[in-house]
């Protein structure tokens, strides 16, 4: 349970936490860079779910929900009804404020359902990956706390395996399935088949915990991100609402959602800004070429999501040439940079959309900055840029040694400042204190600059995370396990560029006196125990890590031997 009165051990006040050492920088000169565009008024006071359908009265029977897999579509007021009944159907379950629920789902309808029905109880919603392995699953399930699982019925076996989970599906936890269920667990319409009107009353304030999101931050294992309603309405503000959205959606538009929903990109980019703006979703479970061109040329896909690898695969596959694409007039890219010759290749391929970038980061709610060509009144973009920052929030550039304020064209490290960004990490204080400095600037660990138009651009990464199609892959969990094989003496992890991934993480491995140990068996060891994209890609065997006198592993130093191999 997050919640501050009850469970004070579980609630994170970013008040008392410790502070970031760095002596306040606001009596200096600091040079904030703001929106092209007005400020907004914000309902921040509202909660995510009533925010996200205030405007339900105006497009009831809109599409609102359109399943790729099956063509199945619910209207927004379909949509908010089965929400409504999911909540009720929870808190009959003995779900209650402030208690946590994890959705390991791909994307599907049910669960948005999920998702919004615990919003509308003062629950909180931790979204993990589907394809994790058992340990993953139950070291986010644990240190969330969840009292519910909401998943498929062929990921139930990842729930039982778990050497750490001591814990009984029915008994000690609950389990509902969105298909047939297995032993011990329920099936969805448990949920969705309650009286809508038996949801309990509440009263959500607007800094009260709704969604839990996992990152790594700029360093260290997976954490738990606090996001708020506050947090989240902020954010999709910021990109669809006023006179001239920054994301113009239209009530007419489908946007397409591959991306997965447990990724806070698609979550809130998608997703929640869709609901707000009276916009179909195009619901896919997976990307699959073939299949993603049928269907934005079947529903007239009209606003597309993507990431890089995604951007590669529609610029360079042959079949593209064979489906009608022109319905597309947004193509937003995310997650990761997207380079000038894949983005010219893609306009190639969709010359009528209007191709651009954003700019985000988990902890910032997540978005930070976003082309201005997909305003309402759009602005001229250049290509490589990630837009302008958000409205409603600062931005700075600092000097990462020093911390120096820096003004256009310098270089520096990325810090936002908002009612957006997160209200810490789930009990972590240390970690949340070295994000958030005393003057509430997030510090994001990205190296960029603003130029002479206020667009941003990124240029490298102070942070250690390493990218794989827009994932996280933390550096030091894939280090741990390492260290913990009997025939490794020491570890390190570092990035190595790849066109189609971005990054794919490699080893520098020390082997324990005595013990042979090859590439393939510690590749082995470690894609038993990860997701796929934590795999390993390439191990080298070294005699020794290069560290820093304090012990840290220089990385730059393995970077460069790298770029020599």
């Amino acid at each position: 349970m997050i919640t501050i009165a009850q469970k004070p051990e579980l609630s994170l006040d970013i008040s008392s936490a410790p502070q970031n050492q760095n002596p306040s920088s606001e009596n200096k000169t600091t040079h904030v860079f703001r929106s092209k565009l007005p400020e907004i008024p914000i309902s921040n006071h509202l909660p995510l779910h009533e925010y996200c359908f205030e405007k339900l009265s105006s497009f009831p029977d809109n599409p609102c929900l359109i399943v790729g897999s099956t063509g199945k579509t619910y209207s927004f007021a379909e949509t908010h009804l089965i929400c409504q009944k999911t909540a009720a159907g929870l808190a009959n379950l003995g779900i209650k404020k402030g208690d946590v629920i994890m959705v390991l789902l791909q994307n599907c309808a049910e669960f948005i359902f999920s998702f919004m029905a615990a919003s509308m109880i003062g629950a909180v919603t931790t979204t993990a990956n589907p394809f994790y392995t058992s340990t993953e699953i139950f070291k986010q399930f644990k240190t969330s706390r969840a009292k519910l699982i909401i998943t498929m019925s062929q990921y139930v076996d990842k729930l039982r395996d778990s050497a750490e989970n001591h814990r009984k599906i029915g008994e000690d936890f609950k389990v509902i399935t969105i298909d047939d269920p297995p032993e011990n667990c329920l099936h969805f319409t448990a949920l969705s088949e309650a009286n809508e009107n038996e949801i309990p009353q509440v009263s959500i304030d607007p800094d009260d915990p709704v969604a839990l999101p996992f990152s790594s931050g700029t360093t260290g294992l997976p954490k738990g991100v606090i996001l708020t309603h506050k947090s989240l309405i902020t954010s999709v503000a910021q990109q669809v609402d006023g006179e001239n959205p920054n994301l113009y959606l239209r009530t007419e538009d489908v946007v397409l959602c591959v991306l997965p929903l447990f990724h806070i990109y698609s979550l809130n980019s998608v997703l929640l800004c869709s609901l707000r703006a009276g916009a179909g979703v195009l619901l896919m479970q997976k990307f699959e070429i073939g299949a993603l061109l049928e269907l934005i040329q079947r529903h007239k896909v009209s606003v597309a999501a993507v990431v890089p690898p995604l951007v590669l695969a529609l610029a360079k596959n042959p079949m593209v040439a064979e489906f009608d694409l022109s319905s597309i007039r947004v193509v937003l890219s995310g997650a990761a940079p997207l380079g000038k010759e894949l983005e010219d290749a893609l306009r190639s391929r969709v010359p009528q959309a209007i191709l651009g970038q954003g700019y985000g980061m988990t902890e910032a709610g997540p978005v930070l900055s976003m082309c201005l060509g997909f305003a309402k009144h759009p602005f001229p973009t250049k290509s490589g840029s990630c837009g302008t920052v958000v409205r409603n929030a600062e931005l700075k550039v600092i000097d990462p040694e020093t911390g120096a304020s820096l003004s256009y064209n310098q270089p520096g490290e990325i810090c936002i400042r908002g009612s957006q960004i997160m209200k810490g990490y789930l009990n972590d204080d240390e970690a949340t204190a070295a994000t958030i400095d005393v003057d509430g600037w997030l510090h994001t660990g990205d190296i960029g600059y603003v130029d002479d138009d206020e667009e941003v651009f990124i240029v490298d990464r102070v942070k250690e995370i390493i990218k794989f199609k827009g994932f996280q892959v933390p550096p030091a969990e894939l280090e741990s396990l390492l260290i913990n094989h009997p025939s490794i003496a020491d570890a390190a992890v570092v990035p190595q560029k790849d066109e189609v991934a971005g990054e794919v993480p490699v080893a520098f491995v020390v082997r324990s006196n005595g013990f042979e140990l090859t590439e393939e068996v510690v590749k082995e060891y470690v894609a038993k125990q990860v997701v796929f994209y934590k795999r390993l890609h390439k191990v080298y065997f070294v005699h020794a890590i290069p560290k820093s006198p304090s012990g840290k592993i220089l990385r730059k130093d393995l970077r460069a031997k790298l770029a020599t191999k």
